[in-house]
């Protein structure tokens, strides 16, 4: 699995952005040039954690913005699959953002589960010059947690020393 400190790889990714046709579209690196990334890999469509997690990014994607960041939903399924998905399930049928079809981004990060080769629950925040600041993994059946990776952004975009459950406007450490 990349980790912190590595170039996150070049991408360019089929994708779905919404309930219909039009909806599909090609993302690549060069989508959030200049802005902090936060890549949510998930399993599969049609289950049952997967969704919980997205509809809770796209509630909190005014957070992010005003974070400068944007965000991208990714597993091994394609963009037809995240579409049926978008158009199927009623909590995703205003997702504002992208559902990559990420076969190979998957496989170049290292988070294929190597039983099911599906994404494993993974999540990368990508500073503005595309270096991973931030990575991790849940087991397939442990959703994660958007105040989280908030929390860290917060601290990764503070540029100090951030202590345990550090957040926004508390003291950091002062050397």
């Amino acid at each position: 699995m990349l980790t912190v400190g590595q170039p996150f790889p070049a991408f360019k990714c089929h994708a779905n952005v919404g309930p219909n046709a039009e909806s599909l579209t090609t993302v690549s690196n060069d989508s959030a040039k200049g802005k902090w990334s936060v890549f949510v890999f998930y399993p599969k469509d049609f289950t049952f954690i997967c969704p919980t997690e997205l509809v809770d990014f796209n509630k909190r994607l005014a957070d992010f913005a005003d974070r400068d960041a944007v965000v991208y939903g990714a597993s091994t399924d394609n963009e037809y699959s995240h579409l049926a998905w978008c158009q199927q399930h009623s909590d995703l049928k205003n997702l504002r953002y992208p559902l990559l079809a990420a076969q190979k981004l998957s496989a170049d990060l290292g988070i294929l589960e190597p039983s099911e080769h599906v994404c494993l629950r993974a999540t990368y925040v990508v500073d503005p010059q595309g270096v991973i600041r931030w990575a991790c993994a849940n087991a397939l059946s442990v959703g994660r947690s958007t105040d989280e990776v908030l929390r860290v952004l917060d601290a990764l975009q503070s540029d100090e020393l951030c202590p345990c459950n550090w957040k926004k406007g508390e003291p950091t450490i002062k050397v």
